[in-house]
């Protein structure tokens, strides 16, 4: 009999993960609360249940697990559950991180206290109980500062602070997207920031996932911390992507973390890195199911999944077998309701497009961009040269028009 595997989340961007599951030869099940969920649609069953809602989750993957099929593996792709799938993983007794590791990576203030314990080199950060406690520290710090909150995702609520900004309005704001009501503050350090996805193997850390964040557009969006997507490979030199990679092994040991992926988001200051945060996960926006790769070969969400199913993953899987060009970037229309879609079936048809997600139709509302979940589009391109897959990209998003009143 084919193992089972289990996706918790079949959201738009697990869809990818799901079918190279199947390509594998796998019985692929998933749940979501969602029973529309386009990862429904390549699943061998779907189960209906809250990913956040743990008890929930438990309750369906369990009957099913002991009613009828064993599950062997467990994941989760761009979805921020890892406490979800950490407890699930543990009720069934198959591999996964530890429930202490889980909350770490979902408790930013709990992480940041966690690596600062350990000397992880960190940007400043402090706790703020209240907003007085908030104007304390905005007038005694001097640098720039990002507020956050300590228990939310897709930079919802992350704010960067300014003495323009109504600081009364940016504590609510940023409070309002904690599902606990908690808030910290951090420093912004200046430097180049980039994304890296590992695989952690028997206490080996693998990272084929190394991107450049891009932020041009933070002025643009201020005082909310948007990217604009990133470029791979890198442009900084091999002894700092040596000292990151080495930073996130220390930091994924920190957390408790020997078996399983960490995503992790560094900023590069004064030529050392810092660990802004790290995710127990998959990560969203097509990093590790197109972006790593298409850069390197390297197939991470196969790796990924036979890991967790507890199969052996050689070095030699994990190894970047080449470095080619690859840039995305999103797309950010005018606020108002979307009248017209044109363009998208020449970009699609451009040589070096990978892909051209729109994820707006006519009559859909746009909203301002206040987190990353409002991006209305995505870009996949790729080309020779760095310098000619950021041309692409930059020619592709020109190309599509999505316009409103």
């Amino acid at each position: 009999m084919n193992k089972t595997f289990l996706f918790i989340s079949a959201g738009l961007e697990a869809v990818p993960a799901i079918l190279r599951a199947k390509e594998l030869g796998l019985n692929v099940i998933a749940t979501d609360a969602d029973s529309n969920a386009p990862g429904f649609e390549y699943v061998d069953q779907k189960l209906i249940a809250d990913t956040y809602n743990i008890e929930e989750t438990v309750r369906v993957v369990k009957h099913y697990h002991t009613h009828i099929c064993p599950i062997d593996g467990v994941l989760c792709v761009a979805a921020d559950i890892p406490k979800t799938v950490s407890v699930v993983a543990n009720t069934l007794g198959i591999l996964g991180i530890t429930e202490h590791s889980a909350f770490l990576v979902s408790d930013k203030l709990a992480m940041k206290q966690q690596f600062q314990k350990d000397q992880i080199p960190i940007p400043w950060f402090s706790e703020i109980d209240s907003f007085h406690s908030l104007e304390h520290q905005f007038q005694k710090k001097k640098f720039p500062l990002i507020l956050k909150p300590v228990d939310s995702r897709g930079a919802r609520g992350v704010l960067r602070l300014s003495k323009e900004l109504d600081l009364k309005w940016a504590y609510e704001e940023s409070l309002s997207h904690s599902p606990t009501n908690r808030v910290m503050l951090e420093a912004y350090l200046e430097g180049p920031q980039v994304s890296t996805e590992s695989l952690v193997v028997d206490g080996q850390v693998f990272t084929p996932g190394f991107s450049d964040r891009n932020y041009e557009y933070l002025q643009r969006f201020s005082p909310f911390v948007i990217e604009n997507g990133g470029d791979l490979p890198s442009y900084l030199s091999e002894n700092i992507q040596t000292s990151v990679k080495q930073l996130i092994q220390h930091a994924a040991f920190s957390l408790g973390i020997t078996n399983g992926v960490v995503k992790g988001d560094v900023v590069i200051h004064n030529s050392k890195p810092y660990i802004i945060e790290l995710a127990g996960r998959l990560s969203g926006g097509y990093f590790c199911t197109h972006e790593i790769p298409l850069n390197t070969g390297v197939d991470f969400v196969g790796c990924a999944i036979r890991h967790a199913l507890g199969e052996k993953i050689s070095p030699s899987e994990l190894t970047p077998e080449y470095q080619k060009p690859v840039v995305q970037r999103y797309l950010f229309p005018k606020p108002g309701k979307v009248i017209r879609v044109t363009g998208v079936a020449e970009v699609k048809a451009m040589p070096g497009i990978k892909m051209c997600e729109i994820r707006v139709a006519v009559g859909d509302t746009i909203s301002k961009v206040h987190s990353h979940p409002a991006r209305s589009g995505v870009i996949l391109a790729t080309a020779e040269t760095s310098a000619q897959a950021r041309l692409l990209a930059a020619s592709a998003i020109d190309n599509i028009r999505i316009e409103t009143t």
